[in-house]
C-alpha cells in the first residue's frame, strides 16, 4: 500500500530528504515524535529573541534590549515541551541561558540592527510551483538602501565547510523563489547569518540559480512521489546519525520500520475517531 504523500515541500523537508530519505519519511510522513535537543531549543530561543528585537523601533534595537527580549522569550518558552522536556537542572539551565546570550552578543558583531528595515519577521509564505506546494518561514525579509528585497536566515550552529556551503544556501534560495513568485520581485541577495562563528554567507540570486532551484525541487518531488509509491525510503548512515532522534525505528541501528507504520496508522485512526462526532 503506497505511503501518503506529504502536502508540501519546505527548506527543512528538502534538506531532510537530501540528507536521509528514511529520516524524511519518519518525520514528514509518519510524523514520529522527536525528543527535544539543547541545540535546537537554543536556536528556537535565540530566534524568538531576535524576532522581538526587530519588532521594536530601530533606535531601540540595542544589545541590552536584546537581552530583555531573550528573557521574555524564556518566559514564553519555559512551559513548552521543547524546553520543559529538556529537564535541565539549575546549573545546566544557567549554562543554556549563557550560551543563548553569547549568540546574541555575536549577532551584534555581524550587523547593526538599527540600520535594518524589516518588512516581514517570521514571514510565512506559500505558493504552488510546477504543481508542488512550497511553504517556508523567512526569519527576516527586509529592504536594503536601494529598496531591494533581502532575505535573511539566522543559524545558531557553526558555519558549514566549503563543500556544504552551497547546500545550506539552497534553503535561502528556496525563499528567494517564494518571494519572486509571490511578490514579482527577485531578492537582491539572500544571506545566512551564522551567529556562533560569527560569519555571514551571502549569495545573489540570478536567472540561472532560480531555474536551478526549480529543477531541483521538481526532481526531489518526483523522487518523493516514487518513494511513497514504492514504500522505499532508504537510510543514509552518516555523521548526522549522531543527532538523529529516530534510531529506534531505523534498521541501520537495529530498529524496526514496522513500528513507524503502526504509529502512523494509530494516529490516523485517532484523527478519524475524533472527526466522527463532528460529522454526526
Amino acid at each position: 500500500m503506497p505511503l501518503p504523500l506529504p502536502t508540501s515541500l519546505s527548506p527543512s523537508k528538502v534538506s531532510s530528504f537530501t540528507d536521509c530519505g528514511l529520516a524524511f519519511r519518519f518525520s514528514t510522513i509518519d510524523h514520529l515524535p522527536e525528543p527535544p535537543s539543547i541545540a535546537a531549543t537554543r536556536g528556537t530561543l535565540v530566534h524568538a529573541a531576535l524576532e522581538r528585537l526587530f519588532c521594536l523601533a530601530a533606535a531601540e534595537r540595542s544589545y541590552e534590549r536584546s537581552l530583555t527580549c531573550l528573557e521574555e522569550a524564556i518566559v514564553d518558552l519555559r512551559e513548552h515541551p521543547e524546553y520543559a522536556d529538556l529537564e535541565l537542572d539549575d546549573a545546566a539551565e544557567a549554562t543554556f541561558h549563557d550560551e543563548a546570550r553569547a549568540l546574541l552578543e555575536k549577532y551584534f558583531r555581524l550587523e547593526d540592527p538599527t540600520t535594518i528595515t524589516p518588512i516581514g519577521i517570521e514571514l510565512k509564505l506559500e505558493v504552488e510551483v510546477g504543481g508542488v506546494r512550497l511553504r517556508g518561514i523567512i526569519d527576516r525579509l527586509e529592504l536594503d538602501a536601494d529598496g531591494e528585497l533581502v532575505v535573511t536566515d539566522y543559524k545558531t550552529g557553526r558555519a558549514p565547510g566549503e563543500r556544504q556551503e552551497q547546500q545550506r544556501l539552497a534553503g535561502v534560495a528556496f525563499y528567494s523563489l517564494l518571494c519572486e513568485r509571490l511578490f514579482g520581485r527577485r531578492p537582491a541577495r539572500v544571506q545566512l547569518l551564522y551567529l556562533a562563528d560569527p560569519v555571514a554567507i551571502i549569495s545573489v540570486p540570478t536567472d540561472r540559480s532560480t531555474r536551478g532551484v526549480e529543477r531541483k525541487l521538481a526532481a526531489i518531488w518526483t523522487a518523493v512521489e516514487r518513494a511513497c509509491e514504492r514504500e522505499d525510503f532508504r537510510p543514509n548512515p552518516s555523521r548526522l546519525c549522531d543527532w538523529c532522534g529516530f534510531k529506534a525505528y531505523c534498521p541501520s541501528f537495529g530498529g524496526d520500520i514496522a513500528q513507524a507504520d503502526a504509529y502512523r496508522i494509530d494516529q490516523e485512526l485517532q484523527r478519524q475517531a475524533q472527526a466522527e462526532p463532528a460529522l454526526a
